[in-house]
Order: structure tokens, then sequence, then C-alpha cells
């Protein structure tokens, strides 16, 4: 059927643009779901970003002013540098093993590994150490990231997902990762639990609703009209990673915007030069992601063994691992660049709207030999294997 029912949610449902005005993918999708039915939430975005002809992330650059978004490595040079410095703490606290896996899952154009890699200098023993890994599934990002650390001394080795870079003690760092992947949707009506679908509307233009028939696995109570997000990519990538840093040694450093507590209601958002645009909008050309949730993740971590350090404010993680100080080295250094470097530190670290200090949050996940890890203070959760 290529109508879906009515969603809980019917200001979604509108006339779209003129089919002139469709996005590549769009048209795609529309003839998808005309000739097959609705699609999941879950594969919409999954396409949006992924498509290997249209997605937004295989096809273009969408960093800095002149894309869609600016991450934190591309805010300052400090962050990518003290996450360097984090990483030699925990090399240290691995037990300086003479090789680790240095993996780096979507790494942007580069820019926080070639940070990394010039702080790692201060420790030569772990630079000495890494074997450097990129999983990066976008040809124009992985170009971007080969022009970045050019200059390096250490070559990367790319890959397509987390499962091919080669066994061995592992340091995992995912800035911006967990977010763009896909998740499932969710709708409570009429006493149950139906997926919200994408499909097509009386104007044959994309739209939410729901299916008809209910989701009889899914239990929890809650009123008519909610919204719940199951994240099942985010928690199986959690699961990988987690059963790896526990069975070879090692952490991973998830930093991402997000919740620290499982609730309900949609964070699904569409971004596009820098200002948010509807989901259906211009799939394929706008960035698609959803707030992390980061108990669930936590608690798939947990279950696998491993250790979680965190969940913490970004802002209290880069204080704790001293980018005042950081940044009191760089305005000695470069006093012309004074108001910028403050005007970094307050964007990486400031709780209000126009910081990222609270709004992201940072987790790490560790095998359960390792101490508590710099920037958490003293927040670790237990292992499975912890003796009580």
């Amino acid at each position: 059927m290529t109508h879906p029912t009515d969603d809980a949610t019917p200001d979604d449902i509108a006339p779209g643009a003129d089919e002139s005005a469709d996005t590549p993918l769009a048209q795609e999708l529309k003839t998808t779901i005309a000739a097959s039915g609705p699609i999941t939430v879950e594969h919409f975005m999954a396409l949006c970003l992924g498509h290997p002809r249209h997605g937004y992330y295989m096809t273009r650059d969408p960093l800095g002013l002149s894309g869609d978004f600016i991450t934190a490595p591309e805010v300052s040079q400090m962050f990518g540098e003290l996450i360097g410095l984090w990483a030699a703490e925990v090399w240290h606290a691995m037990g300086a093993p003479a090789q680790v896996r240095v993996v780096e899952l979507g790494p942007g154009r580069g820019t926080l590994m070639r940070d990394f890699l010039r702080a790692a200098k201060a420790v030569p023993g772990f630079r000495n150490a890494i074997d450097l890994h990129l999983v990066e599934t976008s040809p124009v990002l992985r170009s971007l990231q080969a022009t970045t650390l050019a200059d390096s001394d250490i070559a990367p080795h790319w890959h397509d997902a987390f499962a091919q870079v080669p066994e061995g003690p592992v340091i995992v760092i995912a800035n911006e990762f967990f977010d763009c992947l896909p998740v499932r949707q969710y709708v409570r009506a009429n006493g149950n639990w139906h997926e919200r679908l994408i499909g097509l509307d009386a104007y044959e233009n994309l739209a939410f609703g729901l299916a008809p028939e209910p989701e009889t696995a899914l239990t929890r109570d809650a009123p008519d009209g909610v919204l719940m997000e199951f994240p099942a990519s985010h928690l199986i990538a959690m699961r990988h990673i987690a059963e790896r840093v526990t069975r070879d040694g090692g952490a991973l450093l998830a930093i991402d915007y997000g919740h620290l507590r499982t609730g309900y209601g949609e964070t699904l958002q569409a971004l596009r030069d820098h200002s948010f645009v509807g989901v259906l909008e211009a799939p394929g050309e706008s960035d698609v992601t959803v707030h992390v949730d980061f108990a669930a993740l936590a608690q798939a971590a947990l279950m696998t063994g491993a250790v979680v350090h965190g969940p913490v404010l970004q802002g209290d993680f880069l204080n704790h691992l001293g980018i005042n100080e950081r940044a009191a080295t760089l305005k000695a250094h470069a006093p012309a660049h004074a108001v910028a470097i403050d005007a970094a530190v307050a964007r990486l670290t400031d709780s209000d709207s126009r910081g990222m200090g609270n709004l992201f949050k940072v987790m790490a996940v560790a095998n359960p030999d390792l101490p508590l890890l710099p920037g958490f203070g003293s927040y670790r959760q237990p292992g499975a294997g912890d003796q009580p």
C-alpha cells in the first residue's frame, strides 16, 4: 500500500514542493514507494546519508562555513590535541603496548586526527606505537582525509566498517558518529505501538504515517500520541566495539549530542546551510541525524563486560583535560589570536545556547582492567565482570 495510515502528528503531512523541485533521491524514493509501499524511518535515514549515488555524505564535504555544519575539531585545534593526549594516557594505562590500533569512526576532513597526531608527538613512545585506521564510507571525505594527513609520517588505513580493523589493542575515537546512524520510530495509537513509516500523501509527496499493524513485541506502556525512537543500529555498533575492547584491550571515546536518560519524543532532524529544515524537504542534500541515547549505549556496552566511564558533559570533560591551560599556552605564543582562542574555548565548553558544553556528552567504554580514565572525574559505571 502506497499511503501509510494517519500519523499521530498530522502537521507533518502537508503538500510538499512541486515534483520538479525534488532532489534526485526524493524522486527515487517516490518511485520505490509507489511500487513497493512505505519504508521505515531507519531505511530512509540510511538512504539519505549513504545512498551510493545520491547520499548526503557520498557526494559532498558537508563541513565548515561553506557546508551545512561545523564540528568541534573544526572549531579549534585544541579539541583534537586534547583527545590525542587523552589517548596517550589510555595507552599508558593499557601497559604501553608496542602497537595499538588507533581508529577514528567517521573522521570528517581528518582535522581531529591531524591535531591528535601532532599532540601525540609529545609522547614519543605512543606516537611510535600508533597503527592508524580510519572508518569512512564516503569517497569524497576519504580524499579530504588523505590530503589533511598527507604530511603525517603515519599512513592511515581506510575501512568501510569497524569490523575490518585488524585485531589487537585498540583506541577508538567516535566524534559525532553515533548521531548519523539510523533509528526506528514508533508511535502509540489506540493502545498499541505502530512503526512510523514514510510513504506518499494524496499529493504524491513524501509524508509520515503509521504502519496499520501494531508491533506486538513492544510492551512498554505510554499514552496515545507518544513517539519512541529505537536506536537498533547504535546498539549493534556499540556492542561490536565494546566486545572488541573487552577482548583485545583498549577503550572507545564517544562524543556526541544527545541525552543522558532514555525517554520519549522525536529527535530526528535535518540540517542544511547551518539551519534546520524539514526532514522530508531535501533528502540526500541535507544532513539527517538524531540525538544519541547515551543511557542505551552504556547499557549495551555493559552487557558485553566492558566498563563505562561517564557520560559527562563535553564542557566538563574538556575542562578536566586542561583546555584552559592549553588555551593560555596558545595565547602566549600567538597573542594576536587571543580573542579567537577564547571564543573557541567558549564555543566548545559553554553551557548556553551558543556553546557545545552541555548539549554534547562524552562517554568512554573500556576494558575492565583499565583504571578511571582522564576527563571523567570519579564517574565510572562498573562492568558485568567487576567484583562487588
